[in-house]
């Protein structure tokens, strides 16, 4: 397929992948093809339909590398539902009764990509897809390459998405710091609150990189310096039911025996529970345009943390979370390697003329290539069956 433009795009919510994808890209397209022009749209979708992008130029070509050393995204990113036209019309970036998704191709059009790289999740990637389909039926001919970019680990059918690793380590570092609070005050609750809508994995990541970390150190238990102090009491996850009775008997022998309680606990966990209760109470449930709760409105960190308190005899207690920590990291070591793998095939798919999101297909022996649109989808439950959550669960008593 003969290339002139190529665009880029990073959506949704930040992960540490965004800046290392955008500069691997750079790099590759430099490396193979130096001749065809790099653009990238700013903030997203956001920039698509409000004509705001910039141009790669040889200074940004030169310095490409330096991007693998940042968190966040040097193009910025936006939450932008192309179907959502009333969203879009209030935010006035498209007029009453324009469709967004006309408007989007059409600046597509007119900008002459020929190839479209969107780093983002399942709807991000898909709603791409759309873009394409409806630039085809006009006859211009859009090749869109995703790149799977979420924290929560959760599309289907790929194994491993962009920023997941780091973002599980970094909430590790995060908790080594927050839970040697548990010594500020007698019988304290910490209560660490990790991104994750409607999957567990990287709550029961974070918990296990967290606790390689606690057994690695060296303790002095004769001044109090002890493991048990230091560990992990509990992890909630979206796909386990909380027997909140049991558990407050379970954590309330904990506090008696250790003297603290540490709770890592999925933002996701709970929130039908605190969904009814607000709805029962005739309380309006904050919405984000694609039609999510918005969790920090809602606050499921402190709603456990309300659950537990008294029922532990908890005299003091704290909520933390660490998304924001832990998403705008730069990529570590291995989210580097298969940010590096996956741009490899990205590129290849481009010039082949082959639309999808690259990912190791689950279903297809975990092959690494470009999986087809109208197999990407969000909601992937995390397998809490997998050894080595069971084993993070023994770790805190729950198993």
């Amino acid at each position: 397929m003969a290339i002139t433009r190529v665009a880029l795009l990073t959506a949704g919510g930040y992960a540490p992948c965004l800046s290392s994808a955008v500069g691997g890209l750079i790099e590759r397209y430099t490396e193979l093809m130096p001749e065809v022009e790099i653009i990238g749209y700013r903030h997203g979708y956001h920039g698509v339909l409000s004509d705001t992008k910039v141009v790669i130029d040889d200074e940004a070509r030169r310095s490409a590398h330096l991007l693998h050393a940042y968190g966040g995204s040097p193009l910025g990113n936006s939450r932008v539902k192309l179907t959502n036209a009333k969203d879009l019309e209030k935010r006035g970036l498209v007029k009453v009764g324009q469709d967004p998704l006309e408007a989007a191709a059409q600046r597509l059009a007119d900008d002459g990509v020929d190839v479209l790289h969107t780093i983002g999740g399942d709807d991000t990637n898909t709603t791409a897809a759309d873009l394409a389909s409806f630039l085809k039926e006009r006859g211009h001919a859009l090749t869109v390459v995703g790149l799977p970019k979420t924290i929560d680990n959760d599309v289907v059918p790929i194994r491993q998405s962009l920023g997941a690793a780091t973002a599980a380590e970094q909430g590790s570092r995060f908790a080594q710091n927050v839970l040697a609070e548990h010594g500020a005050n007698p019988r304290m609750l910490i209560v660490h609150e990790v991104m994750g809508r409607g999957c567990g994995w990287l709550t029961g990541a974070t918990a296990r990189e967290y606790l390689r970390w606690r057994d690695a150190q060296e303790w002095v238990p004769s001044i109090g310096l002890t493991p048990e102090r230091w560990g992990v009491h509990a992890v909630f996850v979206p796909e386990l039911p909380i027997d909140l009775d049991a558990e407050a008997e379970r954590l309330r022998g904990v506090m008696d025996d250790v003297g603290c309680v540490n709770l890592f606990v999925s933002e996701g966990a709970g929130v039908e529970e605190i969904v009814a209760q607000m709805e029962a109470s005739g309380d309006e449930v904050p919405r984000d345009p694609f039609g999510h709760v918005k969790l920090d409105a809602v606050n499921p960190g402190a709603w456990f943390a309300q659950q537990f308190a008294k029922r532990i005899g908890a005299e003091k207690t704290m909520v933390q979370k660490s998304g924001y920590f832990a998403r705008s990291a730069p990529a570590n070591a291995q989210d580097l390697e298969l940010i590096r793998q996956m741009v490899h095939v990205a590129v290849d798919a481009a010039v082949a003329g082959t639309p999808g999101v690259v990912g190791h297909d689950e279903e297809r022996g975990d092959e690494l290539r470009a999986i087809e649109f109208d197999r990407i989808k969000g909601g992937k439950a995390f397998d809490t069956a997998v050894d080595w959550f069971q084993d993070v669960l023994r770790a805190t008593g729950q198993a």
